[in-house]
């Protein structure tokens, strides 16, 4: 079982694509394609890890009306696109857990790390992001599940 623990985030600047529906269902290979793409044809150097900025709790919000953002972290400067933003994300205090297994287990991983966060006297935030994945490899398809 993965420890839980606080760590404080660098700021950083990040181009996203926003994204509404189920997380579940989200097109990530199209969307940090897309990004990656972009960040080659606007010359700013992309970070390694990617993103997703999720807005809403799946358990009391429509999957349908779910909001999120696929993103990746940039240094250097360009101009945001019909579909591509940019934006700067503050240095923030986090609670840390990582994830090991299929994209199936997330809840019990967010229920653990909801439960930590009650039990340790924080709260979820509302504001600047309430729930962030950073997403340190590619995702693999084990038996048809991610």
């Amino acid at each position: 079982m993965e420890k839980i623990k606080v760590e404080k985030t660098k700021p950083m600047k990040i181009a996203y694509i926003e994204h509404v529906g189920a997380y579940g269902e989200t097109p990530y290979d199209e969307y940090y394609s897309r990004l990656y793409e972009w960040a080659k044809e606007n010359k700013v150097r992309p970070g390694f890890s990617a993103i997703s900025i999720c807005y809403d709790d799946p358990d009391k919000t429509p999957p349908v009306q779910c909001r999120s953002e696929i993103c990746i972290p940039i240094k250097g400067t360009a101009s945001p696109d019909k579909e591509i933003k940019i934006k700067e994300l503050p240095s923030m205090e986090v609670a840390v857990i990582k994830h090991k297994g299929s994209s199936s287990e997330y809840t019990n991983t967010y229920s653990r790390l909801s439960q930590w966060i009650e039990e340790n006297g924080y709260e979820w935030a509302l504001e600047p992001i309430p729930a962030m994945e950073v997403y340190t490899k590619k995702p693999r398809v084990v038996g048809g599940e991610t």
